[in-house]
Parts: C-alpha cells; structure tokens; sequence
C-alpha cells in the first residue's frame, strides 16, 4: 500500500510539481504581501514609540544611590528604655526643651509606647502619673515630661544627656589602682564612707561645691553626689563623650517666664523690698535691675540656674550660691565694643536666693559705698552704681532710670525712717 502510494508520488513528473506551486502562489501572494507590509509598519510603530518614551531601567540594571562625601553618617542611638504615655485621653506633647516655655515639636498618643535616650532636669510638673521635674529625651530628639510617664516595672537609671548633643553620657572613675574615695560631704576633710575602684561607671544624681581639689581629668571644686549619698570629686570623673548638664544639690527646677510685665513685677516686689530692708539697695533698682539683667525672666541663667542678674563668680559662688556655670554672654570694653565671651557665672537654689545674693553683694563691695548715700533717692543710686563699674554699658543708669519711670518701680520703695526726736 505504502509502496503505491510513493510510486504515485514519485512518478510525477518535474514540471508538473513546478506547475502546482506557480498555481499556490498566484492564489496566496496577495495576502502574503499584505502581512509582510502590517508587519513591517507595526514593528516602526514600536520602535518609534520606545524611542518617543523615556527608559526605565529594571532593578538589576538601575544604578546604586550614589554615597555622601566623607564619613558616613553614625548610626542612630539605642534606647534605654522603651516607656508608655499615659494622658488619660490627650496626647503627650513632645518640646524643644524641658519645659513648657519650650514650642511643642510632636506628640505622643496616650497608650503610645517611645524610646527614651537620657534625661535632664527641668520644670516640675503634675501629671497623670506622678509630679516630677525629670525630662526625657526621647528618639525623636524631644522632650517628654516624666510626670506623665509610665516606667514598667519602675524606672531605670536613666543615663544624662550631654549639653550639646542631647545623647547619653557616662561618668567613669578616672583613678589609679586605690581606686576613687567616697565621702560623706564635698570636701576631702569628710569622713571617707566608700571607694570605688578605677573605671567604674557612676551614677550622678547633683552637684555641689565644695573643696577645690586637682585631678586626673581637672582642677575644680565641684563634687558629684552618687545615687548612695556619697560625694566624688568631679576632677576624677571621666565623662563621655561630653560634659552633661547636672542640676546643683538642692536647685529647684526650672522656672517658667511670667507671661506678663506685670507678673514680673508682682513677683519681685516682696524680695527686692527685703533686700531693702537689709541691705538699703532701693526696691525700684533692684526690680528694674531683674527686669534688665533677666529680660524678663526669659534668660537661660534665670530659667536654668535662677539667677536674675547675672553675677559672675571669679573662682567661687560666694556665700549664698550653689556653684559656678558656664555660660555664653557679651562683654563690652570701655571703647564701648562689644564682643561675644563665656564666663562663669552664679548659680542658686531659687530666685529669692539671687535676690539676696544681689544686695549682699552691693553693700559689701567698697566701689558701691557712694550709691548708699542714695538710698531713698533710686535715680541717684543707679547712676552711682554705673560709676563703680557695676556693667560695661554707658547707657545703664539711663535704661534703669527709664524703666523706673515706665513702670513706676518708685512706688514699692520703702519710706525713709521717721527721724527720732531727742528731748531738749
């Protein structure tokens, strides 16, 4: 069967096979033409088309992000804890600072949980939680207010934030191999109560001052008191990666600026009169001196470290203040140029404390003696102070007299004692 049915094909001839083919393709090559000619046309359609549209690159051919110049950026600090909001309801307001005098940068949802860095000591609070004047830097870099913090199961030893990076700093013993004394007061004349060996990690709670002593890390008579009650000297206290900024033993918190001249005011009437009283410094200077000196209560040194004058140190606080701070400030030269310095300055346990530390100061200093010739005469007296070089500025007396006028800081003078009469 097979075998015929080649025979067949095999025993046609050449030009009849070439005659079947010519006739196929007379009958096809029309639409043959007509495909190849869509073809071509929708394959220039796409080729425009791509070229009309920009590439996209699949991720393998993508190219990497291109890397900063210099150092890589450090990674983000780890929390020491990880602490819930509790509001009753609101949330928690996260600040610029550890107070309410600070703008609001964020807020943390009640029940929320946050990462908290290290802590500072700021404005006393109530909250729903527990009153307390301890901020926490949290991992967004803002302040949350201990009092509405909810530590599980009760707080840890929260490391300090250093003052210029706002991230967690250590205190070492920096000693040789007897190892760091510990003593029941500020001073190497009191009684040794521990030691601590070299190179442990201490924890800080406030300072004092007390006996200047010269160490292996400085030369200072600042001490730190331990979380156990004990006293170290600061000058064998290794702190990394910077100094934090440590409230002084017995300091109060911050304070708040009063929203209002008059507020200021109402709240220096009855110190500067004291101070009056003791120290015969008009009550008008002295309150236009806070409302200068202070701006209003809105400096840093007020705030921070209660002082409303900005009385320097010169190596110790005197014998009213807690310690000694370092602050940024400006000075002016008696060419009247003025220029930006630090200087170390006073630091008290509350305003009513740099009040008196105000008058003590004038009445025993001899350069001030003329002014008390003055003392029920206010203008007289502030100019009296400028010439004894009590501030650099020439147009001091001028801006207390003008405040003196404004406010009519006259009126909360006391009067001059009635002269006793002698019988003849």
């Amino acid at each position: 069967m097979f075998d015929d049915a080649l025979g067949v094909v095999a025993g046609d001839d050449a030009g009849g096979s070439r005659s079947r083919w010519s006739r196929l393709w007379e009958r096809v090559w029309p639409a043959a033409v007509v495909l190849f000619v869509v073809s071509a046309v929708v394959l220039m359609l796409i080729v425009a088309v791509r070229l009309a549209l920009p590439s996209l690159p699949t991720a393998a051919a993508r190219p990497a992000p291109t890397k900063p110049h210099g150092k890589a950026a450090p990674p983000a600090p780890a929390p020491v804890a990880l602490v819930a909001v509790r509001t009753g309801g609101v949330p928690l307001k996260e600040r610029a600072g550890p107070s309410n005098y600070y703008a609001v940068r964020g807020s943390i949802a009640d029940r929320g949980t946050v990462g908290v860095l290290c802590q500072v000591y700021g404005q006393s609070l109530d909250g729903t939680v527990t009153t307390s004047a301890m901020w926490e830097v949290d991992v967004n870099g803002r302040y949350i207010s201990d009092a509405w913090i909810e530590w599980s199961p009760e707080r840890p030893d929260i490391p300090w934030c250093g003052v210029s990076t706002r991230r967690a700093v250590t205190a070492t013993a920096s000693v040789g191999g007897d190892g760091l004394t510990v003593r029941a007061g500020p001073s190497t004349g009191n009684k040794k109560v521990g030691t601590v060996p070299a190179g442990t990690t201490l924890n800080v709670t406030c300072r004092a001052w007390g006996q200047s002593v010269d160490g292996t890390e400085d030369h200072t008579a600042s001490w730190s008191k331990l979380d156990d009650g004990g006293y170290v000297s600061d000058a064998y206290i290794a702190w990394a990666p910077e100094q934090p900024f440590i409230p002084w033993c017995g300091e109060a918190p911050q304070s708040v600026p009063p929203a209002t001249m008059a507020e200021f005011i109402a709240a220096a009437v009855k110190p500067a009169q004291a101070g009056m009283k003791l120290y015969d410094v008009p009550a008008s200077v002295t309150i236009a001196q806070a409302i200068l000196e202070s701006g209003i209560g809105v400096s840093t040194l007020t705030r921070v470290d209660h002082s409303l004058f900005g009385m320097k140190c010169f190596g110790n606080p005197g014998p009213v203040a807690v310690g000694c701070r370092d602050y940024a400030t400006h000075e002016c030269n008696p060419n009247g140029h003025c220029y930006a310095t630090h200087a170390s300055f006073r630091a008290y346990r509350s305003e009513a404390d740099s009040y008196t530390d105000h008058g003590l100061m004038l009445s025993t200093l001899s350069r001030y003696d003329p002014a008390f010739s003055y003392t029920f005469q206010p203008d007289k007296f502030a100019q009296a102070l400028q010439k004894g070089g009590y501030a650099t500025s020439k147009s001091y007396a001028k801006n207390l007299i003008a405040l003196m006028k404004k406010y009519n800081l006259y009126r909360y003078d006391l009067k001059p004692p009635k002269p006793t009469l002698t019988p003849v």
